[in-house]
């Protein structure tokens, strides 16, 4: 290593070096620190019955648009900026901005809930709605291969959806 590199020999940062400037370290109680139980067993697994009525109107008004592939990843155990990823895809542009303009009225319209961020409905190849604790993601079908979302968060646990709400034929059922 080199002489002015900010880490130590062994590559491991010792408990004065991970502490903020300033701050004393002490003995960390390890009970304390690590949960009794999993971080899965935490919540309760998701179905679709028990999804927030956001989440099934959102759902519904993707399908109404004709989306397809539609999924639920549960992110409550393994993260802590949201809840749910709801993905869906779309054949084309028009029809991924079509997707995303039917769940923001619908949500407007019926619960009054706005998204706080848009991104990506210029070039629609990922439109991302974001309402706080639900995350709505429609994806082109190229994009949607690309980034992989259900495989990143491989760790969240799918909400298993009925098939009328799950979408028609699209490239996930063909490939898999």
């Amino acid at each position: 290593m080199e002489r002015n590199s900010p880490m130590p020999e062994t590559g491991k940062l010792t408990d004065k070096e991970r502490a903020p400037q300033g701050e004393d370290v002490g003995v960390v109680n390890e009970e304390a620190t690590s949960p009794s139980d999993s971080s899965q067993e935490a919540f309760e697994a998701a179905t679709y019955e028990t999804l927030d009525e956001r989440v099934r109107l959102a759902l519904h008004a993707a399908g109404e648009k004709k989306a397809h592939d539609l999924v639920v990843l549960d992110l409550r155990a393994v993260a802590s900026f949201t809840d749910f990823f709801l993905i869906a895809s779309g054949t084309n542009v028009r029809q991924v901005q079509a997707i995303a303009d039917e769940v923001v009225e619908q949500l407007r319209n019926q619960l009054s809930v706005r998204p706080a961020r848009m991104e990506g409905y210029g070039s629609a190849e990922w439109i991302l709605l974001d309402y706080g604790d639900i995350i709505f993601h429609v994806f082109e079908e190229k994009s949607r291969r690309f980034y992989d979302l259900e495989r990143l968060w491989r760790d969240a646990a799918r909400v298993a959806l009925p098939p009328e709400v799950a979408g028609g034929e699209g490239f996930l059922r063909t490939e898999r």
